[in-house]
């Protein structure tokens, strides 16, 4: 059977299960380790500085926002929660939010070592 050659429409693409599960499309934040420290980027587009909360608490970093348009009658929220491998310095986290796109950074606490526990996979 062949693969379709069309673009998939609206309601066809909701049902990219692979693409869903696996985030190939549609990622809104982005995680990554450099010089010590791990940087989340998320976009957050629409939402007010002042309406966007971020906490730390144990070990893990929760991101939650909420806006409501009263001239739309419409409320748009957000959350999302990360967990990350490495012992974190949660005194020296900091969040900056600029056109739409919040940054956190995440001081790993020097020397730290992965948390957790390898699992082996077997074939």
């Amino acid at each position: 059977m062949p693969l379709p050659t069309s673009p998939a429409n609206s309601w066809t693409q909701r049902l990219d299960l692979p693409s869903r599960l696996f985030g190939t499309e549609g990622t809104d934040f982005e995680l990554y380790e450099e010089d010590g420290e791990f940087v989340l980027t998320v976009d957050m587009p629409g939402f007010e500085r002042e309406e966007i909360d971020v906490r730390w608490t144990d070990g893990r970093l929760n991101v939650a926002a909420e806006h409501v348009s009263e001239e739309r009658g419409r409320k748009k929220t957000y959350h999302r929660s990360f967990r990350v491998p490495k012992e974190i310095d949660h005194e020296e986290i900091a969040a900056h939010y600029r056109n739409g796109v919040l940054e956190v950074t995440l001081p790993m606490v020097e020397d730290a070592t992965p948390t957790g526990y390898e699992i082996e996979v077997e074939s």
